[in-house]
C-alpha cells in the first residue's frame, strides 16, 4: 500500500499524463487540419513541431502544479521521472525535466562583469574532479568578465580569437547557453560532452539545489568535502531528501562548512526535453523555463529541431 505522500505523487502524474495526452490529442487535430494539403512528410514534420510545443507546455503545467504542493524539490518528485514513450496518431512523444540548479552554473563566476574569486576556484576543482585542465577556467573567465585584459595561463581576450579563421570578439558578458562553449578557447568536443552533464548557463547568479546536485557539482562547491564524501551524502539523500539548509548542514562531516545562501533546496530553472516521432520524420526540442510563485514558468529561450 501507498502512504498519503505517494498516493499524492501517483495522482498528479497520472494527470500529468492526461494532461500531455489531452494536450497532443488537440494539437495534433489542430495540425492534420492545418497542413492537410501539404505533402505527407512535410505534414508529419509540422504535426511533430506542434507536439514539441504541447510537451513543452506539459512541463510547465507539472512544474507549476508541484510548486504549489510544496517549495522543496528533489528527484523523487513527479517533474523528475521520466515521461515514458506516448503513443500518438502514427508515432510518438516522450519528454524530461532536468533541474538546472543542480549543476553548475558557470554566469555565477562574474558578477556585474567582474569575476568572482570563491566561484573561480569552484569551477577550478570541478574540472579538476572531472580530469579536464584546470587552464579552461581561465578562457571562460576571459569570455564572460567585462573587461579586455587576458587572465594568465590559458585567458583569451579579443586579440586572440580576431587570430581565428573565422574571426569574432569575445563575448564579455554571461553565457546565454551552454552551447556557447563551443566558441570559447579550449572548450573542444571532447571538453564540452565531459563538461556538459555538470553544468549550466542561467540568466541569473544561482544557489545550487543539493537535493538535485551531483556528487561532483557538491565536492566543486563545498571546500574541503572530497568526491567519496559527497557521494556518501547523495546515498544518504535517496533515502530522505535534505529538508532545509539545516538538515543538509548537520549531515556533513564535521569540520566542514558553506555559507547558507550558496545552497537551496528548492529551484527556479529547468530544461524541458521533448522528442516527437510521426511518420517518416522526427523533431526534437527543448526550452529553459524560469518558475515563480506563481502561473506557469516563463519560458527564458526555446530550440527546435
Amino acid at each position: 500500500t501507498m502512504n498519503p505522500a505517494q498516493r499524492g505523487v501517483a495522482v498528479v502524474m497520472a494527470m500529468s499524463v492526461v494532461a500531455l495526452a489531452a494536450i497532443a490529442t488537440t494539437a495534433m487535430m489542430t495540425t492534420q487540419s492545418t497542413w492537410s494539403r501539404e505533402s505527407e512528410l512535410a505534414v508529419d514534420h509540422a504535426q511533430a513541431q506542434v507536439l514539441i510545443q504541447a510537451g513543452v507546455d506539459w512541463a510547465r503545467a507539472v512544474l507549476s502544479d508541484d510548486r504549489r504542493l510544496n517549495n522543496v524539490d528533489h528527484l523523487k518528485e513527479p517533474w523528475a521521472l521520466r515521461l515514458p514513450p506516448m503513443p500518438v496518431d502514427n508515432g510518438e512523444l516522450a519528454g524530461y525535466i532536468d533541474d538546472q540548479q543542480g549543476a553548475f552554473n558557470l554566469n555565477n563566476l562574474a558578477t556585474g562583469g567582474k569575476i568572482s574569486v570563491v566561484q573561480f576556484e569552484r569551477f577550478r576543482r570541478l574540472l579538476s574532479i572531472l580530469g579536464l585542465p584546470t587552464t579552461l577556467a581561465y578562457s571562460l573567465a576571459d569570455w564572460i568578465d567585462a573587461d579586455n585584459e587576458p587572465q594568465p595561463n590559458g585567458g583569451a581576450e579579443d586579440e586572440y580569437y580576431l587570430s581565428l579563421q573565422p574571426p569574432y570578439l569575445a563575448a564579455n558578458r554571461p553565457l546565454t547557453d551552454v552551447a556557447e562553449l563551443a566558441l570559447v578557447r579550449g572548450f573542444n568536443d571532447q571538453v564540452r560532452a565531459r563538461l556538459s552533464p555538470f553544468v549550466s548557463a542561467l540568466p541569473a547568479n544561482t544557489a545550487v539545489n543539493v537535493n538535485t546536485a551531483s556528487p561532483e557539482v557538491l565536492s566543486a562547491i563545498i571546500e574541503g568535502l572530497d568526491l567519496d564524501a559527497a557521494r556518501a551524502l547523495v546515498a544518504q539523500r535517496e533515502r530522505a531528501y535534505f529538508r532545509d539548509y539545516a538538515d543538509f548542514s548537520s549531515r556533513l562531516p564535521r569540520g566542514i562548512e558553506i555559507a547558507s545562501n550558496d545552497l537551496m533546496v528548492t529551484s527556479r530553472y529547468f530544461v524541458a526535453r521533448v522528442r516527437v516521432t510521426i511518420g517518416g520524420a522526427e523533431a526534437r526540442g527543448m526550452a529553459l523555463l524560469a518558475r515563480s510563485d506563481i502561473g506557469w514558468p516563463a519560458i527564458v529561450w526555446r530550440k527546435y529541431q
